[in-house]
């Protein structure tokens, strides 16, 4: 009988592409998922605090996001390296640049997270929000960066494990934290039981608990070993070239995250001047229902990467290129499917989120909300070829590819569209859809390029050599 929801390390490279892209990619899709609740149960517990806690925490939502861009190099860089390793049969050094990169991880996050707690207030200033606002602010910043080392570390850990091909691990490091997060929030925000009540900076404290508790879980799942993936004392072995190549690999899948977060924060100042507030509310109840309907993109994206890895460490770099174009067909055509759902019900999804919006905003919001549903497929395309960029090290390509989607293409369109043609803030919104569109069909093609010319192969000759090394 075949296993629907279990998966050999051999199937990886050698099952039915589309099935184990969907088993690989399931766990990741709910854990993204949990991540979404815990920021909502975040909110709805600070709302209990007051709303100016609300508001310190929103305006904190943009810099954690730039912050976390160290967790998603160094956890990228160690995910393809540990895949390419496992597919080559090389499991003892997939093992020990799992070790490594969790070391990077972890004192690369302790640095910027000294820095941040030093300096939080400065940070939190340059907004010029009210004064108890900017207080609460500082208070959660400086606080949320002792959680930085162990995100970092904690997320690397998961990454090491899905580059392994066990996505359910991952999920499990995940839940745990989440939850931990989640049972503490109301005890040190409002001082339940025993705990002191520490309002804000509690719903931090709580996030550092709940990354410190999941990362320990991980680090004891590897330990006591899961197959083949059990770290003993022999692997913690680390050596100045697996932490090279964990950061070359890396380091520009934390640059496409920064370009792409600051250029969203560049939007919402140039939606927030041309559109006011009813524009402002309506590209925030586009961002909030996209988040959510990229979820399973997102973590199609994440199992790409490690099987196209994988088969590149295991010689098949044709089965590696049919892995993304698989999952560029799967992610397509789900995520047109969503957007044509949204196309259908803009209104009902705008006052979902907003109840309280006036019918001009609910009106402007179902105009965005149906522009961005014309480019969901390209969103999707888009996510699976930079998969197939970076399962091969090409982590480059997919910095390059956002640089020029965010600020050679979308940001000029949308200036061009609300000024040039007068569109106003609606310009604004065709912007971020003709950027998207822009993006897959140019990824694809040089995808197609690159791979007819020997990307793959290419590919496979660096990770044998290394091996041989």
């Amino acid at each position: 009988m075949v296993r629907m929801f279990d998966l050999d390390r051999e199937e990886i490279t050698t099952g039915s592409i589309p099935r184990v892209l969907a088993v690989l990619a399931a766990p990741l899709l709910v854990q993204n998922l949990v991540q979404v609740l815990q920021q909502v149960v975040d909110t709805l517990w600070l709302g209990r605090h007051s709303l100016e806690a609300v508001a310190a925490v929103g305006l904190t939502f943009p810099i954690i996001g730039l912050l976390a861009a160290v967790a998603v190099g160094t956890s990228v860089g160690t995910q393809v390296l540990v895949s390419q390793r496992v597919g080559a049969d090389e499991l003892g050094e997939g093992r020990r640049a799992a070790v490594n990169g969790t070391v990077v991880g972890f004192i690369a996050g302790l640095i910027v997270g000294i820095a941040v707690w030093f300096l939080a207030g400065r940070i939190v200033g340059l907004f010029g929000a009210e004064a108890v606002v900017t207080q609460y602010a500082a208070a959660y910043l400086a606080t949320f960066a002792f959680a930085i080392p162990l995100m970092s570390a904690s997320d690397t850990v998961e990454a090491s494990f899905v580059g392994w091909g066990d996505t359910r691990a991952a999920l499990y490091i995940n839940v745990v934290a989440v939850a931990t997060n989640l049972v503490l929030d109301p005890f040190l925000i409002f001082g339940w039981w025993l705990f002191p009540e520490l309002g804000v900076p509690g719903a931090a404290l709580a996030t550092v608990i709940g990354y410190g508790v999941g990362f320990t879980f991980g680090l004891g799942m590897a330990i006591r070993g899961r197959d083949e993936f059990t770290l003993s004392r022999a692997d913690a072995d680390l050596t100045l070239e697996d932490c090279r190549e964990i950061v070359d690999i890396g380091w520009p899948t934390a640059g496409q995250y920064l370009s792409s977060q600051s250029a969203r924060v560049g939007m919402i100042w140039l939606v927030a001047i041309v559109g006011g507030a009813a524009g402002l509310a309506a590209y925030t109840i586009g961002a909030r229902v996209a988040a959510i309907a990229f979820v399973p993109a997102i973590g199609l994206q994440q199992a790409a990467q490690s099987m196209v890895g994988q088969n590149l460490g295991a010689e098949r770099p044709e089965r590696a290129r049919r892995t993304t174009w698989v999952g560029v067909v799967i992610a397509s055509v789900g995520l047109t499917a969503v957007g044509a759902a949204q196309w259908a019900i803009p209104e009902t999804l705008s006052v979902l989120f907003v109840p309280d919006a006036s019918p001009a905003e609910v009106e402007l919001a179902a105009e965005y909300l149906r522009i961005l549903a014309y480019g969901y497929w390209a969103i999707g395309a888009t996510y699976l070829l930079q998969a197939g960029f970076n399962g091969a090290r090409r982590t480059r390509t997919s910095l390059v590819a956002t640089l020029f989607q965010y600020w050679i293409v979308r940001l000029p369109v949308a200036l061009a569209g609300a000024y040039l043609l007068g569109l106003g803030v609606v310009g604004i919104f065709w912007g971020v859809t003709i950027s998207n569109i822009v993006a897959a069909l140019g990824l694809g093609v040089y995808y197609w390029y690159e791979t007819e010319t020997g990307m793959n192969v290419r590919a496979v000759e660096t990770a044998s050599s290394e091996a041989a090394d």
